[in-house]
């Protein structure tokens, strides 16, 4: 008892200081916008406050619904049916994850606006002169935001939606069958109810990003929370203001993750030992299977083929472009921020989750998944709740230093780099911990203890005997959060220094300013590296590699 008493201590004090960083924004932003006293009333009142809350509202049911149906149709009939380029539409409908949704955004409008293609073609056509002779939809509203969103976060929902049907048996399809039942009610009626907690599972990431996004609907000139949040801060420099949206921001949050336990109470997967549904697939006849391969391709068309082909073209047609220095500037600050931010979240991981695999001890249970609550949060809040922390911080740190030394150090945290690393480990410390601790689930206990009993202490173990084991799933985990951290937009804009700017902060900066082809090759640059984390997903045995 005497041994394991500091390690448990040591561990629990390593939690708690864990728990502290990624909380502390949080529940600075719950402080204040609760003790802005009569302020919180009056600005819940206000005008611009309902129409934040009804536009995020309506674009997260827009956008959950259209996401929904993609998705569940498009995992429906790659695994279900047979139909032409199915093998290669199954793997290839993961790359619109690799898409930022602002980048997307504005190539939708560059194809789609007035003098885009689309319109110059319709007007060469049929001989119109002008807009006021024809009606086109206004591309800059709610509908277009929402089918922006939708054409890039529909992948989650595939995702989840494949992974929860190729847990199936084939008997299931076999029982229906035999009792005289057609397709549709074996699809509605038995197989979709029982890949339901996948389908949510992947709609409540959608819901979650909806709310954190800011370049789309910034870009559509949607009024949602978030850019309330950059509206009251950046521009009327309104804290408390700010710290309400994010608190209610919080609140949809938590509605959501309630919500989606709540729905999938007592529901889980298991592993099949009969035949996996997609062992029976069956072959599409001539016009299904080619209405199948339009709707998968159409999919990918719009959601990365044509972002990827407009950007390209923007990106290509002036070489100069490639070598402003300012472009390599904003690479190299987003692969060194980038960098030290998922290195950092790697390492913190590797070793919370050894030290927790070792001792294990029991209110572990409730600290691990704390941990995690930084994925959920979106970046603006997360950004407004590090400014809170950090500017108390710097403010003692100058005070200390100004009375002792009589120098004026300035804003030491939120004046450099430091805001924008810590943002990216509180947002993206999730996937290195449950990539970490699946990797050492996988590892057998034995192997786990048997370094110790030949005298190796701890970290020696940990070096030279675990790691090399699971060093695929690092490798893997860093390279994730990596990519998440060069398109994170919304933090870097609000944490970022005075003329500092990252890949996605250029590729904004030259978009807001109608100048798409200055912000083409930073805009190809991140889905370059994107795709990476893109192959690495279709690689794993997560989504599964091979028909079996």
């Amino acid at each position: 008892m005497a041994i394991h008493f500091p390690k448990k201590l040591l561990i629990g004090f390593a939690l708690f200081v864990m728990a502290l960083v990624i909380l502390l924004p949080i529940l600075s932003i719950v402080y204040l916008a609760l003790s802005g006293g009569g302020s919180l009333q009056e600005y819940l009142q206000t005008g611009a406050f309902r129409r934040y809350i009804l536009n995020t509202i309506y674009l997260v049911l827009g956008v959950t619904c259209l996401a929904g149906v993609n998705g569940v149709t498009a995992a429906c009939l790659v695994t279900l049916y047979q139909f032409p380029l199915r093998r290669f539409l199954e793997y290839s409908l993961f790359f619109p994850l690799a898409i930022p949704a602002y980048v997307g955004a504005y190539s939708m409008v560059d194809f789609l606006e007035y003098a885009g293609p689309v319109q110059t073609l319709m007007r060469e056509i049929f001989g119109w002169q002008n807009a006021t002779e024809y009606y086109f939809p206004e591309i800059r509203s709610l509908g277009g935001a929402t089918i922006a969103l939708s054409l890039v976060l529909f992948p989650y929902v595939y995702l989840f939606t494949r992974v929860a049907l190729r847990e199936q048996s084939s008997a299931i399809i076999d029982i229906a069958s035999t009792l005289g039942k057609g397709p549709l009610f074996r699809l509605f009626r038995v197989i979709l109810p029982l890949v339901r907690p996948g389908i949510f599972a992947g709609l409540i990431i959608v819901m979650m990003e909806t709310i954190a996004d800011f370049g789309v609907v910034e870009y559509f000139a949607v009024q949602t929370v978030t850019t309330g949040i950059y509206t009251v801060w950046l521009e009327a420099y309104d804290l408390s203001a700010a710290a309400i949206l994010s608190m209610v921001v919080l609140l949809f949050i938590l509605l959501i993750i309630m919500g989606e336990r709540s729905f999938r109470f007592n529901s889980e997967f298991h592993k099949i030992s009969q035949a996996p549904i997609f062992s029976k697939r069956k072959a599409l006849s001539s016009l299904p299977a080619s209405l199948a391969t339009g709707f998968c391709l159409l999919l990918l068309g719009l959601g990365f083929i044509l972002p990827v082909t407009i950007m390209a073209k923007h990106a290509f047609s002036n070489w100069q472009l490639w070598f402003e220095a300012d472009l390599i500037k904003s690479l190299q600050n987003s692969l060194i921020t980038g960098g030290v931010a998922s290195v950092l979240t790697l390492v913190v991981a590797i070793v919370i989750v050894y030290c927790q695999t070792l001792v294990k001890p029991q209110w572990s249970k409730f600290f691990m998944p704390a941990l995690t609550i930084g994925y959920a949060i979106p970046g603006a809040v997360i950004g407004i709740g590090i400014l809170i922390t950090l500017t108390s911080f710097d403010h003692l740190i100058a005070d200390w230093l100004s009375e002792n030394t009589a120098y004026d150090p300035g804003l030491l945290l939120t004046g450099s780099a430091f805001a924008v690393i810590l943002a990216y480990f509180i947002r993206f410390y999730a996937i290195a911990q449950n990539l970490v601790e699946a990797a050492f689930g996988r590892i057998p206990p034995s192997i786990i203890l048997v370094p110790r009993s030949l005298g190796k202490s701890a970290s020696k173990a940990l070096v030279s005997v675990h790691m090399p084991i699971i060093r695929g799933s690092l490798v893997t985990g860093l390279i994730l959060v990596f990519v998440d951290c060069i398109k994170e937009l919304p933090a870097t804009l609000l944490l970022r220094p005075f003329n500092f700017n990252t890949l996605a902060t250029r590729v904004y900066d030259r978009a807001s300013l109608e100048n798409v082809s200055e912000a083409a090759p930073a805009a190809l640059l991140i889905v370059a590296i994107a795709c990476c984390g893109v192959f690495l997903l279709i690689k794993s045995d997560t989504i599964g590699n091979s028909d079996k």
